[in-house]
């Protein structure tokens, strides 16, 4: 484990059982700050005449979210099962002087990337291409929830590193494939 991953994760983690209200705002970030960001992305219909543009940022946007949470997280996972914080061998979390704190109940192994993160990434990356301001609320609620996955206990924060490449890459590829077929 890297000492970067090891401090960021002791640091988020440590908030978990501070009190109702800090566990209450993990877990939103943690499990469903992402379909606030989903159904955030089909507002756009209300706040935006251009119904060819809206249609098409949504297309870009569930494309590339769908590209990046179920083929290349798929893939990455495949060929590298990394274990879960939660799903680390005891000796080894004392070992580093981790102590994790679980909030939300998560099945063991497949860490890297985070598929929450991938999604979330790629739905932000894809705004940025259609509603470039906008799109900054969307990165922000990307950070934030994976913020709250790493104090949650579910995923280490490179995960969430590897899910924001995988997320905007995934969104850079749909918009790249959309201009070749115009």
């Amino acid at each position: 484990m890297y000492q970067l991953d090891l401090t960021i994760f002791r640091w988020l983690n440590s908030w978990v059982g501070v009190n109702d209200f800090l566990d209450w705002n993990i877990l939103f970030r943690a499990e469903y700050l992402l379909y606030v960001m989903i159904v955030a992305v089909f507002l756009f219909y209300a706040f935006d005449k251009n119904i060819g543009r809206v249609k098409l940022a949504i297309i870009h946007a569930f494309s590339a979210g769908i590209l990046s949470r179920f083929v290349f997280t798929e893939i990455i996972r495949f060929f590298y099962d990394r274990p879960r914080p939660f799903d680390m061998p005891a000796e080894a979390l004392a070992k580093a002087g981790v102590l994790v704190n679980k909030l939300i109940e998560q099945s063991p192994g497949h860490s890297m990337p985070s598929g929450h993160a991938s999604f979330s990434f790629a739905l932000a990356m894809a705004v940025y291409y259609y509603y470039p301001k906008t799109s900054i609320v969307f990165f922000l609620g990307a950070l934030a929830m994976g913020a709250g996955r790493v104090s949650a206990g579910v995923h280490w924060p490179s995960d969430i590193f590897g899910g924001m490449i995988v997320g905007i890459f995934s969104a850079w590829l749909i918009n790249f494939i959309f201009k070749k077929l115009k």
